[in-house]
């Protein structure tokens, strides 16, 4: 039981695997389109070591392999030539003081034969997602994936392998798995999205086979104190659905106890989760008595919702997406009760090569002044 004196917020320090970070205020992965083509940029580098005052920063979605593209202007992880481009972001966050990890992902159905040189994508069962992508030829509708052959797994896990060494070559300080937000990892998982009928499907068992098989590869590579895993238990983007989400994600985490995790980050529903469907809701209090270890929360939180949350005990650090992307200097701002930038949402995502540091690298920050 925490005593008044010992109750954690958001500036405590804490101990994150090996890492000691300063607060517990952490930057969020999120998809801003800015790479070209695949292969970050200096910009890119420059808008990373603008928030280094977060305790930890997590990348954008960064793809494993040429068929995980499910986004025009990711970045990838699986050439030497995206390799070597990350080393000036990694250096230049690690200049500023910062800890810094990779976010490994494989967007499966979430993709389109236009940006995958004429394949369709690829995923679990030939079962389609809701929603649309933007690709080279415009805006369309998710197209029904290739049902992987059993045969196919094992190079998709050794991708992610893979993808988990480049990162350490390119000199990020550990890596998340993107397990959420139905991509690959999730569409093994959910039943709404798996319904094989092999050793990769049926029960929950089987569905939860794939996410450990990766997390067992990528851990051979750094160790579990230097990976994290995020999961949306309520998550219903891209037609998201499990017929007993509760029992599914609980045993996951149950399993995810024998890694050593850094950590587990769990998503809260969202308003889109909440208006399409019952879901769990909130996630915290059911799985924070499962997981052992240290819990990253994310859903909507300022400072005081976030300093409650650390107060309570159901998570250890507090993630920030849109607040954070707008405020260069969030933990600043929040220690001395600042006013926030004001997010633009038709910034969030870079569209091709026109104005890249508009609502990305250009949000003020506040003028110097004592702490």
């Amino acid at each position: 039981m925490q005593t008044v004196d010992s109750i954690a917020n958001l500036f405590s320090p804490v101990k994150l695997g090996p890492y000691t970070l300063p607060n517990r205020i952490v930057m969020a992965p999120m998809t801003r389109l800015r790479a070209v083509g695949s292969i970050p940029t200096s910009l890119m580098a420059a808008y990373y070591a603008q928030r280094v005052s977060a305790g930890l920063i997590i990348t954008e979605c960064t793809m494993v392999s040429p068929l995980s593209y499910g986004y025009m202007n990711c970045p990838g992880i699986y050439s030497q030539e995206q390799v070597e481009a990350w080393k000036q972001v990694t250096e230049a966050v690690h200049a500023k003081g910062g800890k810094f990890f990779l976010q490994l992902w494989h967007s499966g159905r979430v993709g389109h034969p236009s940006l995958l040189n004429g394949e369709l994508p690829v995923a679990p069962s030939a079962i389609a997602g809701s929603g649309t992508l933007h690709t080279p030829i415009g805006k369309v509708n998710l197209e029904t994936p290739r049902a992987l052959e059993i045969h196919e797994i094992p190079a998709i896990v050794e991708q992610f392998r893979q993808g988990a060494e480049n990162a350490m070559a390119a000199g990020f300080d550990g890596v998340e798995l993107h397990g959420a937000f139905g991509y690959l990892i999730d569409q093994f998982l959910q039943d709404g999205s798996n319904q094989r009928d092999d050793e990769y499907g049926g029960s929950i068992e089987n569905r939860a086979r794939f996410l450990l098989e990766v997390v067992t590869a990528v851990t051979s590579v750094w160790g579990g104190d230097r990976v994290g895993i995020k999961l949306s238990p309520s998550n219903t983007f891209y037609g998201m659905r499990d017929s007993n989400p509760q029992a599914t994600f609980s045993y996951a985490i149950e399993a995810l106890n024998g890694f050593n995790l850094a950590y587990i980050h769990l998503m809260e529903p969202n308003e889109i989760d909440l208006a399409t469907r019952e879901v769990l809701n909130p996630v915290l209090p059911i799985f924070r008595p499962i997981y052992k270890g240290t819990i990253i929360t994310n859903g909507g939180y300022d400072k005081l919702k976030g300093n409650q949350v650390l107060s309570s005990g159901d998570a250890d650090l507090v993630s920030y997406g849109k607040l954070l992307l707008a405020n260069p200097d969030l933990p600043r701002r929040f220690q001395v009760d600042a006013d926030l930038n004001t997010p633009d949402p038709k910034t969030f995502y870079g569209q091709g090569d026109k104005d890249l540091e508009k609502g990305y690298t250009d949000y003020p920050f506040l003028e110097a002044q004592p702490a």
